[in-house]
Order: structure tokens, then C-alpha cells, then sequence
């Protein structure tokens, strides 16, 4: 993976007027309208925050920010669970599909500046896979691994928050291979580069291990609402 260069808020430059943003990256994202956009800044979360975090643009799409994809198909597929747990353990996609699956709708935020409203998953929730291991005391992070060595990590109390999830599903239809396919990370609280694509592995660890953006200078804690984008 080509590491992108760290991005300023300085380069999230809006087009006044228009329908569309440009952040700092290729391309043009498309806004929401400008009444879509007032009712959204100024509603506010279950705790108190506000929907649109400081710094961010609400957007009408989810956007592929790149990587190295992994299989896309299913049938080889293999989720390996180790670390810190009473049983190391290799799921396959059809062993997942026999855990309670849930919806989740969430907002998620990406560190370049864009925010997706009411983004719509399927899947299972992180927690699940955790007490189907069996996670011991000594574990305090989670490390989500994808193809060519990427990582992300979250402190164990984020990954038992219901709202993180494996996603296998999104608005409604299998989740895109450019998105992840088939399965991706869900953490809707912090910055959208925790939430690995194409997950092939979760490690429980008892430190924690920076990931692939962490060690190249992004924020290890991610907190949107807090700007918590770089070191």
C-alpha cells in the first residue's frame, strides 16, 4: 500500500456554491444540500455531541480511500482469531453467518474530512466473536489485520461498544469488494481508518500495537469530536 501523505486541514477546501468538495485528496465528493446540511449541524447524538463532528463535510456516498483488497469472495475466505483468548480460532464466512447478526445504522467519519449520514450495516457485532473465543483478562486491545500487512487498532473498551461491528452488508446489498468485501470493521466512534477493510485476522493483545496509519503519524486515540487526527 502507498502511504498518502499526511493532510492539513488547511488542504480541505469546499467549492463555494457548488454540489460538490474537494479534501485533500483526487476527486470531488458530493455534498449534501444546503438545508441537508443545516438540520444536520445542528442535530445532536444520544450523548450529547454533535452529528457532524468538528472539521467535517457530510457527504452522499461512501468512498473507497484505497488499499490492498483482499479476496472479495467468500469461499476461501478464513477469519483467524488469536492472541490473548481461551481458543485460537479460524472462522469460516458460513461459520459467521451462524452467529446472531444484527443492524446497525451510524455515521462514520473519515480523517481527510468527509462524514457519511445514517450509513446502514449488517453483520456481527465484535462482541459476539470475542465471547465465542473466549477473551481472557489480559487482553486490552484489538488489532484488526488486513491483506499486506495493515492493521488498525482500538482499546478493548471501544470493541466492546455495541455499535462496533463486522460488516458483511451495507445498505441492504453485499458489501462492495472496493469497501472491504466480505468483511470489514465498523467503529463508528473514531476515525474511519480503524475501521480495517477486508479483514483477515483479530488479534487480542495485551499492548498495544500501533497500526499501519498510527505508526505513519496519524492519532492512535482517533476521536473525531475531538480532532484527533494526527500525533
Amino acid at each position: 500500500m502507498k502511504k498518502a501523505s499526511i493532510l492539513s486541514r488547511r488542504e480541505f477546501i469546499s467549492i463555494a456554491g457548488g454540489a460538490v468538495v474537494q479534501i485533500g485528496l483526487p476527486g470531488f465528493f458530493v455534498k449534501l444540500t444546503h438545508a441537508e446540511t443545516q438540520a444536520a449541524a445542528v442535530a445532536l447524538r444520544k450523548d450529547g455531541r454533535p452529528r457532524i463532528p468538528p472539521g467535517q463535510t457530510a457527504v452522499k456516498a461512501l468512498y473507497n480511500m484505497g488499499g490492498a483488497a483482499g479476496p472479495g469472495r467468500v469461499a476461501k475466505w478464513r477469519l483467524k482469531v488469536a492472541g490473548e483468548l481461551k481458543r485460537q480460532t479460524v472462522f469460516s464466512y458460513e461459520d459467521l453467518m451462524k452467529l446472531p447478526q444484527v443492524d446497525r445504522v451510524c455515521d462514520v467519519h473519515c480523517v481527510t474530512g468527509w462524514t457519511l449520514l445514517d450509513a446502514h450495516w449488517r453483520g456481527i457485532r465484535l462482541t459476539s466473536i470475542m465471547k465465542a473465543v473466549g477473551v481472557t483478562k489480559s487482553a486490552g486491545f484489538v488489532i484488526f489485520e488486513s491483506p499486506s500487512g495493515y492493521t488498525s487498532n482500538i482499546p478493548m473498551a471501544e470493541a466492546r461498544k455495541e455499535n462496533v461491528i463486522l460488516a458483511h452488508t451495507f445498505m441492504g446489498d453485499p458489501l462492495p469488494e472496493e469497501n472491504g468485501a466480505p468483511l470489514r470493521a465498523i467503529v463508528p466512534d473514531r476515525y474511519f481508518y480503524k475501521s480495517a477493510k477486508w479483514i483477515e485476522g483479530i488479534k487480542l493483545s495485551a499492548q498495544n500495537e500501533l497500526g499501519y496509519w498510527e505508526k505513519g503519524g496519524y492519532s492512535n486515540s482517533a476521536d473525531p469530536w475531538q480532532e484527533e487526527r494526527y500525533k
